[in-house]
């Protein structure tokens, strides 16, 4: 069928169901009414005669409602689909006055109705409603998709994504799990004495991670403004406030950057600091949360992600990343003094380095080039470069390393912590060098976040801190080989590219 041909059909049914519309008005009257008084869900109403044996009518009388999915006999049979599941709706002469059942013919799949009427469950099992009254709450213009295989275009399910969970549950699903999945988390911390607070969303100088920001314009204030690329700087000075020594956020991030199976340029975090712990204490964190979630989802710590079986149950592997990167390459980065000594041996096995990159710089790229893909279990990668934590303290005995682990699984990057540097001298000394790297790079816009400075200045307690990539967390519990399977409505293309 060509394109043209479906469009020309496509018309032909809206106009079908524009004057099924006008026969209701002049029927009924109103058709989109304000309220209507349901009694029980489809899902209570499961539950509730889960025991009823077949072929009994009961003389309970129930008001349910929900989207017509299907329709048999000239409508002698509907289900009708709520949040929580569907029921069969029975409407027969015996049963149904003839007012409701001249509503029949006008009754199209998508519609939604309520009806009321006494439970049943026919002699083939099927839990039913004998239709008593049948009310039109919403008729649907356009057509559902086709139903067993609803929306074939991967595009278009995440263009029109109110169709993609009408008619695939394993959708539906996720987005229902991923709810459970935020507020698990959100139950967690605060089980655990951490405090939940809001930080704002536009910054006058963005920072607390190296990402490139949305900008816009407050026309109040005549001034740039900039997306939060990361909460960590305001929930840091809460720390210094004496508000709570436990905080968290769960927060929206936008980084104007690119867009892949596993990015979203807008996209959630849950970032928290604990007051007198460090990066030990936030590993031990880690490793009870995810425990939890995978539990709450699957009743285990065991999963399934594709054709992996995946573990959360503690403790992780834990590994510091030189040991990572000599295990899979022999390259020993700690017996390596200096940063020529360090570019010299990467070129020598192999790897293109670039001809300013420090120690730490090379010691990052060949653990991600060698080491990364290989974390399919979920392992806290230890002793990050200082070169590339501006934020964390340095390990005793080690300054090219700090206290800073991520946590991977399925090769993919779920968490970063750190303990968190509170010296705001060398807090000031590791931004001014983050800054003029950034200029270096061409980011004029970036500036020095003097207010956070200042608040340092006053003293931060000694705190552990962790960011969590909400996002991926969910793909992996809900076996989503996409971050849009997990985003209701993801960043797309406009429709004309």
């Amino acid at each position: 069928m060509t394109e043209k041909t479906e469009t020309a059909l496509s018309s032909d049914v809206t106009e079908v169901r524009a004057q099924k519309l006008k026969m209701l008005r002049d029927k009924i009257g109103d058709v989109y009414p304000a309220h209507f008084h349901r009694t029980i869900t489809n899902a209570e109403l499961a539950s509730k005669y889960e025991s009823l044996e077949a072929d009994v009518v009961t003389e309970d009388v129930v008001t349910v409602a929900g989207r017509v999915y299907s329709s048999r006999n000239s409508g002698m049979f509907m289900d009708i689909h709520d949040a929580g599941g569907k029921i069969q709706i029975f409407s027969h002469k015996d049963t149904t006055p003839e007012e409701a059942r001249n509503l029949l013919p006008l009754i199209d799949l998508g519609d939604i109705i309520g009806v009321t009427g006494t439970v049943r469950r026919t002699k083939r099992g099927e839990l039913s409603i004998n239709a008593h009254e049948i009310t039109m709450l919403t008729k649907s213009l356009l057509p559902m998709p086709e139903k067993w295989h609803g929306l074939s275009d991967i595009e278009q399910r995440y263009r029109k994504r109110h169709l993609d969970i009408m008619t695939n549950e394993e959708s539906k699903l996720r987005f229902q799990q991923r709810s459970k999945i935020v507020s698990g988390i959100r139950r967690f911390m605060e089980d655990d004495g951490f405090m939940e607070v809001e930080t704002p969303m536009l910054h006058s100088v963005y920072g607390g991670a190296t990402a490139e920001p949305f900008k816009t314009h407050h026309n109040t204030l005549k001034l740039d403004m900039y997306l939060r690329i990361a909460p960590e700087l305001f929930l840091k000075r809460t720390l210094v406030s004496g508000l709570t020594d436990k905080v968290f956020e769960i927060n929206r991030n936008f980084r104007n950057e690119g867009v892949s199976t596993r990015h979203n340029p807008e996209f959630t975090m849950m970032e928290c600091y604990w007051a007198y712990a460090d990066y030990e204490d936030i590993m031990d964190l880690v490793e009870r949360l995810f425990s939890k979630l995978a539990m709450s989802i699957h009743g285990t710590t065991e999963f399934a992600f594709g054709d992996k079986e995946i573990s959360f149950k503690g403790p992780f592997k834990r590994v510091p990343m030189p040991d990572a990167v000599k295990e899979a390459t022999g390259l020993d980065f700690i017996a390596m003094k200096t940063d020529e000594e360090a570019r010299t041996a990467a070129k020598a096995a192999g790897f293109e380095v670039e001809k300013d990159w420090t120690w730490g710089e090379c010691l990052a790229f060949i653990f991600e080039e060698k080491v990364e893909g290989t974390l399919i279990q979920p392992s806290h990668v230890t002793h990050f470069p200082k070169d590339i934590s501006p934020f964390a303290k340095e390990v005793p005995g080690e300054p090219r390393l700090v206290e800073r682990f991520e946590t991977y699984c399925n090769a993919w990057e779920l968490g970063n912590a750190f303990s968190e540097l509170n010296d705001p001298e060398e807090q000031r000394k590791r931004m001014v060098e983050q800054l003029e790297q950034a200029h270096a790079r061409g980011e004029k816009d970036k500036q020095l976040d003097d207010e956070f400075l200042d608040a340092i200045d006053q003293g931060m307690p000694p705190a552990g801190g962790l960011g969590i990539g909400v996002d991926r967390l969910i793909m992996l519990l809900t076996n989503a080989p996409s971050i849009r399977d997990i985003i209701l409505f993801p960043a797309r293309r406009n429709k004309a590219d």
